[in-house]
């Protein structure tokens, strides 16, 4: 892998891990196209989302600060949102290991990520058009105001982000509004649910290619370097900015955008362009 190879899927990691579109998705493509597969993209993930986790401890170190004390401390707001993270953080866990194997052969390639990504955008575009419709007053405005059950089942909508192309981020943020949080009550819980859900999962990959990061040759140091700094850099600045135009805007034009991706691929596809299977 090259340094310039790794900082572009740095960024693509970094741009998409926290925005609705899918950063497995988008770095299941860009591999693709760059010719990266195999254990070298297995391992160079690790690192990348490592960066992406870099950048919501840097964000948000205070709230991890407050969780931290919050586990001498059960019954404190840290207490609290501890065990929130952890309510939601247990369905995916499950539903992961238990379908791990058939996920990764079944899902895993650039047509059923394109399908995700289609279908993702049509919910998304239709729930805004509704949302805007009805109006009214979300009824959780801050993190620390959403109860338990929603936090249950926000874990509950984060098991169809196992299906690349889904996006993380995507069904949590939405699930949250569906629920009745404020945009940035929902943002900012998924953000901080990214911790237990993306350290759990970059541990357990690490510990499948462990070998092929630290002995193989594939990667090399300066590329793990450079895939780590931009994503947790380019990570921070894309937090920063949605939040801003989520509160403005809502998720219509990264429905749009899915919609318009999805068919793209689907068309390359279905002729058979660029290779992709």
């Amino acid at each position: 892998m090259t340094i310039f190879q790794a900082a572009i899927l740095g960024a693509v990691e970094g741009l998409t891990e926290f925005l609705p579109v899918s950063s497995t998705g988008h770095l299941i493509l860009a591999a693709r196209a760059m010719g990266l597969v195999g254990e070298v993209m297995n391992a160079f993930e690790i690192v990348i989302q490592a960066g992406a986790l870099l950048a919501v401890l840097c964000l948000y170190r205070a709230r991890v600060f407050q969780v931290v004390a919050g586990v001498a401390r059960p019954r404190s707001g840290g207490g609290l949102l501890l065990l929130k993270l952890l309510v939601a953080f247990l369905p995916a866990a499950i539903v992961g290991l238990a379908l791990h194997h058939a996920i990764e052969r079944h899902l895993f390639g650039p047509r059923p990520v394109a399908i995700a990504l289609l279908l993702g955008g049509v919910v998304m575009v239709i729930f805004e058009r509704v949302r805007r419709a009805r109006g009214g007053t979300p009824r959780f405005e801050s993190v620390d105001a959403i109860p338990l059950t929603v936090a249950l089942w926000i874990g509950i909508f984060q098991c169809a982000s196992l299906w690349p192309g889904m996006s993380r981020s995507m069904v949590t943020i939405l699930g949250g509004l569906i629920l009745g949080c404020s945009a940035v009550a929902a943002a900012e819980f998924s953000f901080l649910l990214a911790l237990p859900t993306l350290g759990a999962a970059t541990l357990f990959d690490f510990v499948k290619h462990k070998d092929a990061l630290l002995h193989g040759g594939e990667v090399g140091e300066a590329a793990i370097l450079t895939g780590l700094v931009v994503a947790a850099v380019v990570a921070a600045i894309a937090i920063r900015s949605f939040l801003r135009y989520l509160t403005r805007h809502g998720l219509t034009l990264f429905g749009w955008y899915r919609i318009v991706l999805g068919v793209v691929l689907l068309v390359l596809l279905g002729r058979h362009v660029a290779g992709l299977p």
